[in-house]
């Protein structure tokens, strides 16, 4: 049986938010927040919707590593 995303509900949050908003990202950083609240609970890989900021984290320590 397919398992509920556990972030699925801060993922719609960050929609609702952004089309009250007419797509301003910066209106809506509290909601965005919950999301990587949310997906920092649970393991690599379990939320779904959290795979755009854990690439975004991969990035960064690419970006890090190959700057020392």
């Amino acid at each position: 049986m397919l398992q509920k995303d556990p972030c699925q509900k801060q993922a719609c949050e960050i929609q609702k938010c952004l089309q009250a908003n007419n797509y301003m990202e910066s209106k809506c950083q509290a909601v965005i927040q919950e999301l990587r609240k949310c997906c920092a609970r649970y393991p690599k890989g379990r939320s779904p919707v959290c795979s755009g900021f854990e690439k975004e984290e991969e990035e960064k320590l690419t970006l890090k590593s190959t700057s020392k």
